[in-house]
């Protein structure tokens, strides 16, 4: 299957936390980081989840937030450093890539933002991905 969502990052299931509806999903990166995906508890039985499990983590590139550094006091779980590699910016948006260790991810975001952060090709940038935006993969 083919698919037109470009962070498509590889990982282990490493804990699963079921709740009444959703379960949170924590997943260790071949990079190293880690990444918390929060899916229905259907999902987790029909994906066959358990510890151990390999997993493609899947984020849409409008669903990734770009910082300039680690964020604190903030509700989203994943954040993921990196360096930009790639900027292509039109007129009211802009392509951000990052190379985060053992991947690239990809956000879209507005020009405006790109300008106010000062992104360059070598910043610093780190991802912020809600968990509710990870979906989750099995080969």
């Amino acid at each position: 299957m083919t698919l037109s969502i470009r962070n498509q990052l590889p990982g282990t299931v490493t804990t699963i936390t079921p709740g009444e509806v959703m379960a949170t999903v924590g997943i260790r990166l071949t990079g190293g980081q880690n990444l918390t995906a929060a899916i229905t508890l259907e999902a987790v039985t029909e994906l066959g989840l358990a510890p151990g499990s390999a997993v493609r983590a899947l984020v849409k590139s409008t669903e990734v937030a770009l910082a300039t550094g680690p964020v604190e006091g903030l509700s989203i779980r994943n954040q993921l450093p990196g360096t930009v590699t790639d900027l292509t910016t039109g007129g009211a948006m802009a392509s951000v890539k990052l190379s985060v260790d053992g991947g690239s991810l990809t956000a879209a975001v507005t020009r405006a933002a790109v300008e106010d952060l000062a992104l360059t090709i070598g910043s610093r940038a780190v991802a912020l991905i809600k968990s509710t935006e990870v979906s989750l993969a099995t080969a």
